[in-house]
């Protein structure tokens, strides 16, 4: 096999990578292209774990026991390098979501679909132990579905079962939750086949529920759990829960062979090899059908390429040298097949593939950083042209710190672009203060929008602002890009032909109930949740409650909403209805003053469950209001803390060094809007300097910066979905968790 040549950073052997997929604790995953075309998932070994003693070695047997596994339902293994400087494998790409997300955005399968699921992992695992094997490591996770039915992948932990170097007791293998009693004691010599059923059993009940079996919260516990108590009778459907419950035997004997197992599960399905048309619920399809016709525009991307190291989202407590640390990251611009833009085209730098990208990005020019100098490009006598950026936020009213943050920024953003001479352009920032008030931001906007030579708009910052301008600015075809605006664009005023051009680098609110349900579904297993919808707050408050409201319950946990009104509030009364209704969990909507007396209250009423609020209360008023009382509490925020994270190390030394403070809120996400506006306006080397051509290409733009990668996203018309972050209360200060999926809880 070819190893990695030094020479040609975006190729490992023969495949070419296109962009990466993710990171897990053994390394990297890739997108990647044969040379024959075809599509692949390549993963990359950390070089931690290929230096270890006898790895190398382990590697060799896995990649040979993998070829021997022959499925239509197990993603097949297509070549591997254990030999390389980075050792890796490359497999089939199955572009269909996991189940894991599958259930946490849809919501359980039918009976019907579980069925199925089950009969065809059930084959896959027969393959996997007539080739001698044990998985090992059977989760949601693991599953890929496709239309004719599921895929299981990633055998990176499989084993045979009777190779004692591989399984040494005392080393729990596999992922609590899902792994059966013999791996939760680590007992390495008695991990068979059997082990593969029980987890399969508990992911047939998730699947069917949306339940796990044994529970949430710290690993420990779960095991625990696992070991010694029943499942919850909750995670088994009434149709399946005998088999279930068997699959879940504590014993290894007393649990069913696969083959019995599928034949139960049969009952009732289609004949044939194939899964019945529809086996998924359409939703998922759409979603299987998306992600294929995605695959179809690979053609046109970039190519990824290899860094030495790679920064991670991670607590600020972690050190950045950490053996956990990527060591492979992707620094890509790609370029989608061009798409018109539609009434969505006004961009909204927010939130999907942030965190997969969020170190590769912007940050690599702080360590080539030229110094100011000539605005001629390199090799030739003309002067770059100057493009005009207008800064449009609140500067001397109550936002008035967010805003400053974001113009600082946008500031270093500027300086770096104008520094840099083998640029095409040179941007000019404008500032305009509309102190937080409307008339006087409707005012700047019909300045702005009449001023021929202004070709973007930075801002507005607060909602209310972005509100009263986005008519003016949609028909002055004004490419706006906004930071921190989370209201919702798509406005009914304007019609179907609109031309709308903005982006955001902040999620829609409603989007911040996913962080507050991850965290309780997967961190602490709230059961009872009571959910504080602050009228005080607008729609804002409503749709975050609303939206966690229904994924709760879909999730099978009950959640209570309570309306409160924008005046004065009874903290005492309402700490008083959180306990009457045995609540669990709490998560609050309004500021960071209500919050604050809204915790001492529950403090006081003894209240001991876990306690979350949404980036409105992320405030030091929060901290002095709430005294010993906050400490714990989790907040759900659209902005990230550069402080705390590794990729934006560089940025914050120089914005400390620029403005003799720590960037606030916004400023890191302001520096990547800029960022991503002259990656716009560079048109293969030549600058556009038209406002309809700028605004027509951002939805064409991947850019990966320093806090989140910006991707458009068709099916909803707008940019990322997972740029969410954490934060929490720890020793009477704020403490960045990371990004929401990933987030380091303590």
């Amino acid at each position: 096999m070819e190893p990695l040549r030094a020479g040609d950073p975006s190729r490992i052997g023969r495949y070419r990578l296109l962009r990466r997929l993710g990171a897990g604790g053994m390394g990297v995953v890739f997108l990647a292209r044969a040379p024959g075309g075809a599509i692949a998932a390549l993963k990359t070994v950390r070089s931690s774990y290929a230096d270890e003693s006898g790895f190398r070695a382990r590697f060799r047997r896995e990649v040979e026991a993998a070829r021997q596994v022959g499925s239509r339902w197990v993603v097949p293994l297509l070549d591997a390098d254990a030999d390389a400087e980075t050792p890796w494998l490359a497999t089939s790409y199955v572009p269909g979501p996991s189940l894991a997300e599958t259930v946490d955005t849809f919501g359980p399968l039918s009976t019907a679909s579980v069925r199925v699921l089950g009969v065809r992992l059930a084959e896959a695992l027969t393959a996997v132990h007539g080739a001698g094997l044990v998985h090992r490591d059977v989760k949601p996770g693991n599953i890929l579905l496709a239309p004719d039915g599921p895929r299981l992948i990633d055998f990176g932990i499989a084993r045979a079962p009777d190779a004692t170097a591989l399984t040494s007791s005392g080393v729990i293998v596999g992922s609590p939750g899902f792994l059966s009693p013999e791996q939760a004691r680590a007992r390495g010599g008695e991990i068979g086949p059997a082990g593969d059923v029980f987890s399969l059993g508990c992911v047939l009940a998730f699947a069917a529920t949306g339940v796990r079996p044994f529970g949430g919260g710290s690993a420990a516990g779960v095991l625990l759990r696992t070991v010694y108590e029943e499942p919850d009778p909750a995670s088994l459907p009434d149709a399946l829960a005998p088999l279930f419950r068997a699959c879940l035997h504590k014993d290894p004997a007393g649990r069913p062979s696969l083959a019995r197992l599928r034949a139960t599960l049969a009952e009732g399905t289609a004949s044939g090899s194939d899964a019945p048309s529809g086996w998924l619920p359409a939703p998922v399809t759409r979603l299987i059908n998306d992600r294929s016709a995605a695959v179809l525009t690979i053609g046109s991307i970039e190519p990824t390429r290899l860094s030495a190291s790679a920064p991670s989202d991670i607590a600020s407590t972690v050190s950045p040298a950490s053996p956990h640390a990527p060591t492979l990251t992707s620094v890509t611009a790609t370029r989608p097949t061009p798409r018109t833009v539609g009434r969505r085209g006004f961009l909204r730098l927010g939130s999907t593939a942030g965190l997969l990208a969020a170190g590769g990005g912007g940050a690599w020019w702080w360590s080539t950083r030229a110094k100011p100098g000539p605005s001629l490009p390199s090799g030739t006598g003309r002067a770059r042209p100057e493009l005009v950026v207008a800064f449009h936020g609140d500067l001397t009213g109550t936002g008035k710190e967010s805003g400053r943050a974001q113009l600082n920024g946008a500031r270093l953003a500027v300086e770096h672009i104008d520094a840099h001479s083998d640029r095409p352009l040179r941007l000019k920032l404008r500032t305009y203060d509309d102190g937080g008030d409307t008339g006087r931001a409707q005012e700047l906007a019909a300045r702005l929008a009449k001023d021929a030579q202004v070709l973007a708009v930075l801002g507005p910052t607060t909602d209310a602002c972005f509100s009263a301008t986005e008519r003016t600015y949609t028909e002055a075809v004004m490419p706006v890009v906004s930071v921190s605006v989370g209201a919702d664009t798509e406005s009914a005023s304007f019609g179907s032909n609109t031309f709308h051009c903005h982006a955001a680098l902040h999620v829609t609110y409603g989007l911040l109930a996913a962080p507050c349900v991850r965290y309780l579904s997967n961190h602490v297993d709230a059961r009872r949740v009571f959910l504080v919808d602050d009228r005080a707050q607008g729609d804002f408050a409503w749709r975050v409650c609303d939206q966690a409201e229904q994924a709760l319950r879909r999730g099978g946990r009950d959640a209570t909403v309570s309306p409160m009104a924008a005046g004065r509030i009874d903290y005492t009364s309402l700490a008083a209805e959180v306990r009457s209704a045995r609540a669990d969990a709490v998560v609050f909507t309004g500021d960071a003053v209500r919050a604050g007396g809204f915790a001492s209250a529950l403090t006081a009423a003894r209240f001991t469950g876990t306690r979350m609020a949404t980036e409105r209360a992320l405030d030091p008023r929060f901290l002095g209001s709430a005294g010993a009382a906050a400490n714990g509490w989790v907040f759900a925020t659209a902005f990230t803390d550069p402080t705390a994270r590794a990729s934006a190390r560089a940025f914050t030394a120089a914005y400390r060094a620029r403005f003799g403070t720590d960037p606030g809120w916004y400023a890191a996400e302001a520096y990547d809007a800029v960022m991503f506006l002259a990656q716009v306006c560079d048109k293969d080397g030549t600058a556009l300097r038209e406002r309809g051509a700028i605004a027509r290409r951002m939805p064409e733009i991947t850019y990966s910066g320093i806090t989140r990668t910006v991707k458009y996203e068709s099916r909803y018309g707008a940019y990322n979905h997972d740029a969410m972050f954490e934060f929490q209360v720890v020793d009477g200060a704020f403490r960045y968790l990371g990004q929401y999926l990933e987030a380091s809880v303590s």
